[in-house]
């Protein structure tokens, strides 16, 4: 399974956020942290707001925190906002299917258990449990958020 860009720094986002709780978190901050773009983390911040899972601040000033407490933000209903449907495969869904084998075929089957597999493991997390080393965590950001260092491009 691969995620998306987008559904990473959402997740980046969301533990910055549970870091810093419950201070707001300014846009700018995470693109120090990441360094992305910052009309992308403004698209993320605002999805994530619409979702709930965000309260935004506009203005000067301004910035978010989490729309709820870390402990009931679930990583994998996250992971269904900002992906959508979770089809693997063009058979996973039925409006789209072409596939003369739907029903009878063995790959299909493993690639729902798969699928379904990953789901559960991501739904068991929480956004308390990815920012649960919270002194870690901030330690290593600290410098990328001075403008000391310049961020690599980490794999999630």
């Amino acid at each position: 399974m691969k995620l998306t860009g987008f559904t990473n720094y959402a997740l980046r986002s969301l533990q910055l956020a549970a870091l810093r709780s419950p201070e707001l978190v300014r846009v700018d901050d995470v693109v120090r942290v990441h360094g992305l773009a910052r009309p992308h983390i403004v698209k993320i911040v605002h999805e994530l707001g619409k979702g709930g899972y965000l309260d935004t601040v506009r203005g000067r000033g301004g910035g978010f925190r989490l729309g709820r407490p870390a402990e009931e933000i679930v990583i994998g209903d996250v992971v269904r906002l900002t992906e959508g449907p979770m089809d693997v495969v063009e058979c996973f869904d039925p409006e789209r299917n072409t596939c003369p084998l739907i029903g009878i075929c063995r790959l299909s089957r493993a690639l729902r258990e798969a699928t379904d597999a990953f789901m559960a493991v991501l739904d068991d997390l929480t956004v308390a449990d990815i920012a649960g080393n919270r002194r870690e965590l901030l330690d290593r950001i600290a410098p990328l958020q001075a403008g000391i260092v310049r961020p690599k491009r980490a794999q999630a």
